[in-house]
């Protein structure tokens, strides 16, 4: 009998297994530290400068049938501007200049100009956005942040052309290209067919929501232009978007049949005013003939 006396070999061996467990202990205390440290790190960065770094992209749009007339076509795409407490007018601004530096064929703008309709920026964005020309023209849909009357009123008023499911054309060296735009609530198959059924030439579809994609594809439109998405805004590495289960494509191109989409990350936030690998864009899209579903 010891009388609880521990020989040397039983303190080493305690010593050794007290040792073990601070080490694991301060492993995980110095992880979870540099977890919380990136994740603070990425928002603090998200928040002060991604969110503002607005990027010129090009990206070629392949479009089924499309004649060479129109191919190379160059078109601005401004979408999700959402100018609000959190989206300054410099935001817009820096936007609006950069795509007149970009000289685009035609101008177009993808809907949420503001956040939940606040009346209070509706007439101050499109005053800013007022000032983008192109040679075709400048041509506006809604988003579904926008309301019916004023947004559409205030953009009318700096002479942009509004399409709420409505269908306009510009010609170029004789060859038509037809703008489809649609309403968010307009999701039917059958109500977009009104729109498409008696055009001639290249169609366009502009649809805020990506995921009329569907219908475009069951109704053979060769091209969509959509945002919405924000490109996720917060998008995770080795995860991705947050919203990428929510739409067939988060940013980007796409495809479903012989329909290709682009979908722009757009400029603005909602919600939170944080980007994370996820800046802002304005996009210049070109549209390519189709060969065998690559771009000529």
């Amino acid at each position: 009998m010891r009388c609880g006396v521990q020989t040397p070999s039983e303190v080493d061996s305690l010593s050794t297994i007290t040792t073990m467990s601070l080490t694991r202990r301060d492993a995980l205390k110095g992880v979870m530290a540099t977890a919380v440290g990136a994740v603070t790190g990425a928002t603090v960065y998200g928040l002060g400068y991604e969110r503002h770094a607005l990027r010129l992209t090009e990206s070629k749009l392949p479009v089924a049938g499309l004649p060479p007339a129109l191919d190379g076509l160059r078109i601005g795409f401004l979408t999700d501007i959402h100018h609000s407490e959190m989206v300054s007018a410099d935001d817009v601004q820096q936007a609006v200049t950069m795509a007149s530096r970009a000289r685009p064929d035609l101008i177009v703008l993808g809907g949420d100009y503001v956040t939940w309709g606040d009346r209070t920026y509706v007439g101050p964005v499109a005053e800013l956005l007022g000032s983008l020309r192109a040679p075709h023209g400048v041509f506006a849909i809604l988003g579904n942040h926008d309301d019916d009357r004023d947004m559409p009123a205030a953009l009318t008023a700096q002479h942009m052309a509004v399409l709420r499911d409505a269908r306009t054309s510009i010609t170029v060296l004789g060859e038509a290209l037809n703008l489809v735009g649609i309403r968010f609530w307009t999701r039917r198959a059958e109500d977009i067919a009104r729109l498409t059924g008696s055009a001639r030439g290249t169609v366009l579809l502009l649809a805020h929501d990506p995921r009329r994609l569907v219908e475009a594809a069951s109704l053979g439109i060769p091209g969509i232009l959509s945002g919405h998405t924000h490109g996720g805004q917060v998008v995770i590495p080795g995860f991705g978007a947050l919203a990428r289960r929510n739409f067939p494509v988060v940013a980007g191109l796409a495809s479903q049949g012989r329909t290709s989409i682009f979908v722009s990350r757009g400029i603005g936030t909602v919600y939170v005013p944080v980007r994370i690998n996820c800046p802002p864009e304005l996009a210049i899209v070109t549209l390519r003939r189709d060969v065998g579903g690559q771009p000529a």
